[in-house]
């Protein structure tokens, strides 16, 4: 059953990368490429296209997996000194609410993903059903990922819990010690609960020193692909 259940989702990731991969890249374009799992497949599809198309397309990465998988499919490899505008950013998202606000950062690489997303004429999302949901905090129950600066965290701990929430330092899955972010900051994972004011959430956090970057993703992006249990697509937006 477990396996069934985990074959269910790798279809339902790779369903939604191909539906945005196809529908928002096009020949010339320069492309943000995001992080996770499900990025696998969107760039497994450029590729793809890439060969059969001859599409002449660059690849700007928001992390060193990214940037692996770009080298990986032999794509062309491009960064935001030389190509500050971008015309689609494709990333995951650890969730994603009914207005198309994003809980990022599972990975820890909210804080490249975010300057990506920023530069790119267009933002989308792909994402397998469990991501989907109608208010943030539904189903991502493992709290707000926040970059902090390591010389701030204890700090910012006293801060967040004061705000009510339940924080934690990320700790290294296969290292002793915390997870180290790949600016070399560390992170926190702040819970918070349902989330019914975004806007507001951020801007509380954005104004704690130290906080380098949080993974809300307010009012960002312009569509939501969801790969569905059935093997179909769903998307959200625009908005």
């Amino acid at each position: 059953m477990r396996k069934v259940m985990a074959d269910k989702v790798e279809q339902a990731k790779r369903k939604a990368a191909i539906a945005a991969v196809d529908k928002y890249v096009f020949d010339g374009n320069k492309v943000g490429i995001g992080s996770g799992s499900t990025i696998a497949y969107a760039v497994e599809r450029l590729a793809e296209r890439v060969s059969k198309e001859k599409l002449n397309v660059v690849c700007v990465p928001t992390s060193f997996q990214a940037n692996q998988l770009i080298h990986q499919y032999g794509l062309t490899l491009g960064s935001l000194d030389q190509h500050p505008e971008l015309d689609i950013a494709i990333d995951g998202a650890d969730e994603v609410d009914s207005q198309l606000n994003c809980i990022k950062g599972g990975g820890g690489c909210q804080t490249q993903e975010k300057i990506v997303a920023s530069c790119a004429k267009i933002f989308v999302i792909c994402a397998d059903y469990r991501k989907d949901s109608s208010v943030l905090g539904e189903q991502w129950t493992k709290g707000v990922p926040l970059e902090v600066i390591p010389m701030a965290y204890v700090p910012v701990l006293s801060k967040l819990k004061k705000m009510g929430a339940d924080a934690t330092l990320r700790m290294a899955l296969s290292k002793a010690g915390p997870c180290v972010s790949d600016n070399g900051n560390l992170i926190i994972d702040a819970k918070f609960g349902l989330i019914n004011d975004v806007v507001e959430l951020e801007a509380r956090l954005n104004s704690i020193p130290g906080i380098v970057c949080t993974g809300l993703f307010v009012g960002m992006a312009k569509e939501a692909f969801f790969g569905t249990a059935e093997g179909q697509v769903t998307s959200r937006g625009p908005v």
